[in-house]
């Protein structure tokens, strides 16, 4: 696509004349260079980056997005495995160029579970790429012969997912203990630099407090990563908005990272610190552990206490392999119920806790008794005294019961990016930086290397220090050279 056909296309609301990405010409290029030490094509990897922001912000269709690309995945990765039946609008079947396509649907074995969106692309023919879910899949089929593996891109809808996992977190709490940071890589044994959960420390010109905005993955229920997967590693979980990846399937293009407009992702550049040997799990394969009944799986994840695996099966949870892509998982084995910790829990929130903070409120965001929902439910009624909002408490659970009431407050709440229509499922109450916010990695309360873990992992705050660590770790540049 030429420059001057860019310039005509309508832009997302964060785009500018220097950078299509939110967070900056600076970051977009250091994806660039990421991108072109793979081998895969970088030039694409941008392209799609931009356009899934472009996709989710409304300014461009599914149907347009997944044509405008096909054939390049096919071309560069041999497969095109982004989700579709579920995401086009039915399509007025006349007007399909492929006339035998519904008689083709005769040939598709609905009841093979193993059978891939590719090879039913392949025997419904080129037409079926606009063919939408609910069209092939009333085609004379019950809902039960409809292959698991055709969802993917967003949850589903209220009524038939079982909850929509999110966190209230309150900045005004918040004192940069980082406690969180340790919690997080505690229970994923993460590697150097790979923090899943950060606490950014930033100046912000409106307001001369030290501010801290903590960022985990947002687990957006519109995720642009999810729309760029060739192979559908990344994908949102249908029953409960989880943004997971698929590790057995991740193939390392990056995409995924370059088109998260939040930056929370971290590819496994060496081995890991962890071996897979020190985390608890499930001693099986990943097609071993799929092939059990669902209830035997169940059964030896619990007794296991696997954090590895989820219900499905899938190797989603703890850090990745070498050469894949990771970040946040917002815990699935404990909300599939195989751990020891309870569901509706997450580490950094558990941490938080311990340290008589409290700022992080994770659970069910469809249920109005969740924690999270009542939580911001008695803020947005009650204001406290800044001496109360940077006491400890003294019990985990005098969360439940905040400081004396005020007359109500106009309490502030944002989510991030919120106009580029994400849907992230995190809401944050307190101050949202400003244009002008600069980060102040100085005057941090506490330092990242200062941070001790279960595992004896080196932790280091920036970016540029992860990057530079990774390619060390996979053999190239060496310290001190390149520029992350």
């Amino acid at each position: 696509m030429s420059a001057d056909d860019k310039n005509d296309e309508s832009k997302h609301p964060y785009e500018t004349e220097d950078s299509f990405h939110p967070l900056g010409a600076e970051w977009e290029d250091r994806m660039r260079n990421e991108l072109e030490d793979t081998e895969f094509d970088a030039d694409l990897g941008m392209e799609m980056a931009r356009d899934a922001q472009r996709l989710v912000a409304g300014e461009l269709s599914e149907e347009e997005f997944y044509a405008e690309y096909h054939e390049d995945m096919e071309d560069e990765f041999e497969v095109d495995e982004r989700p579709v039946f579920d995401d086009i609008d039915d399509v007025d079947l006349d007007a399909a160029e492929d006339e035998s396509m519904l008689e083709a649907l005769t040939d598709v074995d609905f009841e093979n579970e193993d059978t891939s969106r590719r090879e039913m692309m392949k025997k419904m023919g080129a037409g079926a790429a606009f063919l939408g879910y609910g069209a092939y899949a009333t085609y004379d089929q019950d809902d039960e012969q409809i292959p698991d593996n055709v969802s993917g891109i967003r949850p589903a809808d209220k009524e038939d997912r079982e909850h929509r996992w999110g966190m209230v977190i309150d900045l005004e709490r918040c004192d940069g203990c980082l406690s969180c940071v340790t919690g997080c890589i505690n229970e994923n044994g993460t590697s150097t630099g790979a923090n899943w959960m950060y606490v950014f420390t930033y100046d912000n010109e409106d307001t001369e407090q030290q501010n801290f905005l903590v960022r985990p993955c947002q687990h957006c229920s519109n995720a642009p990563c999810a729309k760029v997967c060739p192979v559908r590693a990344r994908h949102v979980r249908e029953k409960d908005g989880l943004v997971l990846t698929d590790y057995e399937t991740c193939i390392g293009c990056r995409y995924c990272q370059v088109a998260c407009p939040y930056g929370v992702n971290y590819f496994q550049w060496g081995e890991p610190d962890v071996p897979m040997s020190d985390l608890e799990h499930l001693d099986m394969r990943p097609e071993e552990v799929r092939s059990l009944d669902e209830d035997e799986r169940q059964e030896m994840l619990s007794e296991a206490n696997d954090h590895v695996y989820d219900e499905r099966g899938r190797w989603t949870d703890s850090r990745p392999p070498q050469g894949v892509m990771g970040k946040c998982t917002m815990c699935p084995s404990r909300q599939d119920e195989h751990t020891d910790n309870p569901k509706g829990t997450v580490a950094c929130q558990d941490a938080c806790d311990e340290a008589g903070m409290s700022a992080i409120h994770f659970g069910d965001l469809d249920d109005p008794e969740s924690r999270p929902n009542t939580y911001l439910e008695r803020r947005q009624e009650i204001e406290e005294s800044p001496k109360e909002k940077s006491e400890k408490f003294e019990d985990a659970e005098d969360y439940e019961q905040p400081p004396a009431p005020h007359p109500e407050s106009q309490l502030p709440t944002f989510r991030l990016l919120e106009d580029l229509n994400t849907s992230p499922n995190i809401t944050y109450i307190g101050n949202q930086p400003g244009a002008n916010a600069t980060e102040t990695p100085e005057e941090r309360p506490v330092p990242y290397e200062s941070l001790s873990n279960d595992w004896g992992v080196e932790v280091v705050a920036e970016r540029k220090e992860h990057l530079d660590y990774g390619a060390r770790a996979n053999g190239g540049v060496s310290e001190g050279e390149g520029d992350a």
